[in-house]
């Protein structure tokens, strides 16, 4: 099982944290430019916050977890426990 990252876009302001601090670039915050949708890499009001995640870069190391402020991103796969332990413990 290969890890993965889960973002509440909902609530993310696009503040970029999350992208300095991954060691291996598995990050990459956007917003597309309405007429021509190409990817515009300084955040604008206005306009959609997207982040693209590469699997196969990231190492799990949840350095992106931890340098978010808004506590919107999530990491999952290898190491995690099942529902059920996390509850019980």
């Amino acid at each position: 099982m290969a890890f993965s990252v889960h973002v509440n876009i909902e609530r993310c302001t696009g503040c970029g944290n999350c992208v300095v601090a991954c060691p291996v670039n598995a990050l990459e915050l956007y917003t597309l430019d309405p007429v021509t949708r190409e990817k515009i890499y300084t955040v604008k009001d206005g306009k959609s916050v997207s982040l693209d995640f590469r699997a196969e870069l990231c190492a799990g190391c949840g350095v992106c977890v931890g340098a978010c402020p808004y506590k919107v991103i999530r990491l999952s796969g290898k190491g995690e426990l099942p529902e059920a332990a996390r509850t019980a413990a």
